[in-house]
């Protein structure tokens, strides 16, 4: 592979599919060999059962940098030349990105700028951080603070290095497919997460190579469905609160989605149920921490089982930096989507001992109350009326649904509050 620079080209010179071979990947492979995680390929027996698919997970999310990001930083990095070297670089990142070029760029002696939008878990902040990058907090969106980045690139004098539209960055990406085949070399199918593209372009580029049968398939979040848009040609609004911020792109790549376009068999669209889902199943099961985009692959086979049944199906878990508090909740409303957390809206009337009769139903059915909320003024209830709403914990939905049933047996308004 010629050396490039690690900015990205103009429009007018956009590399193409050309740009990104085998031979780009394996020399990346033994560029950074060493210097990040050779991750486990371990074959899941229980997500197997649950999805009727033959499951291999890729755990990126063991990386120093919790994300598979850092070996496509790293290539850019160990091309450039003394001098850009010695100004640094630049970047805009939701997060991943930002870590494994601040973390690699430190390690190298190299000055790291990045640039993230204002709505990046501060999980993501703090850890760029940590290894020494230097955060810029600008814009709402990744487009907004990729724009910014550019501007001081200019200023500054700075090389930039894309996220993911650029073929160092992509080949190093695509090293994580050489190791998943180097475990599970017969994989029928690979369900690999977009945002931007460079991930899937760095895969599919090896699993073309390697075995043309291997059928690749990406994954977005519904919400930002912006590579799916053109692949299909059906073009879809993004926006919105995706718990896959770090896949969260609204323009894809130029040069990524020339390869996509070649390379890659399908893309699909998963919902925010499905993600949140997807992240406590891999908590619960596989005992390891996962963000959004890191379960966009299992919440595809998820969503479609009959897509993927039978197959062996490679996944790759590309990052783990999740927000605990934002992980909680996924956790505790994946609990409440199960029927094992429930909150019941009961209409008492106001007057001693009202309370105490519920309650005795809820200790017959062998339910735990969590939490009581009394609501006396905000409601179309007489004077003497209020609404209780009872957060409460069952083993299972029937347990909650034999205890609503006794309520209304006693003659209690029962609501049961849904999870939107």
């Amino acid at each position: 592979m010629k050396a490039k620079q690690a900015s990205s080209a103009a429009l007018d010179n956009v590399p193409g599919p050309n740009d990104l071979t085998i031979e780009d990947v394996r020399a990346a492979a033994k560029r950074i060999e060493g210097a990040v995680v050779k991750t486990p390929m371990m074959h899941s027996i229980t997500l197997s059962q649950i999805t009727g698919a033959d499951v291999w997970l890729k755990f990126e999310n063991l990386q120093f940098t919790a994300a598979y990001k850092e070996r496509g930083a790293l290539n850019a990095l160990l091309h450039l030349d003394e001098e850009q070297r010695a100004r640094g670089v630049i970047a805009a990142s939701a997060g991943n990105h930002s870590q494994g070029l601040s973390y690699h760029g430190t390690r190298l002696g190299v000055p790291v700028t990045i640039v993230m939008p204002r709505t990046t878990p501060t999980v993501k902040v703090m850890q760029t951080e940590s290894v020494g990058g230097k955060v810029v907090l600008y814009g709402e969106t990744f487009d907004e603070a990729y724009a910014h980045a550019r501007e001081l690139e200019a200023e500054r004098g700075l090389t930039f290095v894309h996220p993911f539209d650029d073929p160092l960055v992509a080949a190093g990406a695509g090293t994580v497919a050489l190791e998943m085949l180097e475990v599970k070399p017969d994989l029928d199918c690979i369900v690999t997460p977009i945002g931007g593209g460079g991930l899937i372009s760095g895969m599919s580029t090896v699993a073309r190579a390697l075995d043309p049968d291997i059928e690749v398939v990406g994954v977005q979040a519904g919400l930002f469905p912006s590579m799916f848009s053109a692949f299909k040609g059906e073009p879809r609004e993004c926006g919105g609160d995706t718990l896959a911020e770090g896949i969260a792109v609204k323009q894809p790549g130029a040069f990524t989605r020339q390869v996509i376009a070649e390379r890659v068999d399908d893309i699909m669209l998963v919902d925010e149920p499905a993600l949140e889902q997807a992240v406590s199943l891999l908590l619960q099961i596989e005992k390891t921490v996962v963000e959004g985009a890191g379960a966009a692959g299992l919440a595809a086979v998820l969503s479609n089982p009959a897509r993927f049944a039978g197959k062996s199906i490679g996944l790759v878990l590309c990052g783990g930096n999740i927000d605990t508090r934002l992980l909680a909740n996924v956790l505790l409303r994946d609990l409440a989507r199960q029927g094992r957390l429930a909150r019941l809206r009961v209409t008492l009337q106001d007057r001693p001992g009202a309370l105490f009769k519920v309650m005795r139903l809820f200790d017959e059915h062998n339910v735990n109350i969590i939490e009581i909320y009394h609501q006396r003024i905000f409601t179309t209830l007489p004077a003497k009326g209020l609404i209780t709403d009872i957060e409460c914990e069952a083993r299972d939905a029937d347990q909650v649904e034999r205890l609503v049933a006794a309520l209304r047996m006693a003659r209690y308004t029962v609501q049961v509050v849904e999870l939107n």
